[in-house]
């Protein structure tokens, strides 16, 4: 019998599984190699600041990074590419090398830095499923991160500013899809009839663009000219995730608890807030009743 394994990632949205990018691609690759994972969505809970995410829970031993997991997972026989060959598992390698160089900081950019979407979209997406108080500084703490990664990677000399980096890095993620599309072409797969650990990556990266509703995206709108890829992302998500997306609302019952335990605390405090001010009323001392007033001499005095 096969050791339960446990996945924390990101909850679903959007008609996506996940959100998240790194997490699409295991939750996809688990999929395409038939290995059943137990779902813990991150969503309300501290792990969204503390825990790596996704990772991969087996037997006492964590996995982190998609390509870590996915290399886990073939090691237990969850092996998506076994029918590739030999420059097929050279070509797969060269693509995700592409997307991680060039389509990457584009998204985000495009999720974390671009401020409208950032604004409306992003920010309140991941304020709205962390915990409080993390919901104040959590999503600005990762727009921080996706800065200084597009920066990091990106940002050689002469071009040191998000704002010189921006046109450049766009350009290379258009080029990227092109080529993408390119050699999908009109195959339902990237290597045929069957998907594997390219489809998932390439599913990972895109399906967010193109299924998130952002006010402001240039990168989506040359994806929504790109056809063949966005039937793509829809055969994925109608062939392997048709029965409810795992870590969404309707899907998890994990995430439904926690939103009514989350509810159930703040009855709780202000039942023990509205218990304690009745005590306080109680204890405390009641002002004498005042004295009426004697009757006026006048009043009472007879006439002589």
């Amino acid at each position: 019998m096969a050791a339960p394994m446990e996945l924390s990632c990101w909850g679903g949205d959007w008609g996506l599984p996940s959100v998240h990018t790194d997490s699409l691609v295991v939750l996809a690759y688990a999929k395409f190699a038939g290995a059943k994972l137990t779902i813990e969505p991150v969503d309300w809970t501290w792990k969204t600041l503390t825990g790596t995410v996704p990772s991969l829970h087996c037997e006492g031993i964590m996995v982190t990074e998609p390509v870590q997991i996915l290399n886990f997972l073939r090691k237990g026989r969850h092996n998506a590419d076994y029918e590739l060959t030999a420059k097929q598992g050279a070509d797969t390698m060269a693509y995700i090398a592409l997307l991680q160089e060039k389509l990457q900081p584009a998204l985000l950019h495009t999720f974390w830095v671009d401020a409208e979407n950032y604004a409306n979209l992003t920010r309140p997406w991941f304020a709205s499923r962390s915990p409080f108080p993390l919901n104040f500084f959590l999503p600005s703490r990762l727009a921080s991160a996706a800065l200084s990664r597009i920066l990091l990677t990106k940002g050689e000399s002469p071009l040191h500013s998000i704002t010189d980096v921006e046109a450049k890095i766009y350009s290379e993620a258009k080029e990227c899809l092109n080529l993408l599309s390119y050699r999908l072409g009109s195959s339902q797969y990237f290597f045929g009839s069957t998907p594997a650990s390219l489809d998932a990556f390439v599913f990972g990266y895109i399906a967010p663009l193109h299924k998130a509703s952002l006010p402001s995206s240039q990168l989506q709108q040359h994806l929504k000219q790109l056809s063949n890829l966005c039937q793509f992302c829809d055969a994925v998500l109608n062939n392997y995730f048709g029965d409810g997306a795992p870590g969404s609302p309707t899907a998890s019952q994990d995430s439904v608890d926690a939103n009514l335990q989350k509810l159930t605390q703040l009855v709780n405090k202000e039942s023990n807030l509205i218990e304690k001010m009745d005590d306080n009323l109680r204890s405390s001392p009641r002002r004498a009743d005042p004295k009426p007033c004697p009757p006026s001499r006048e009043r009472n005095s007879t006439p002589a």
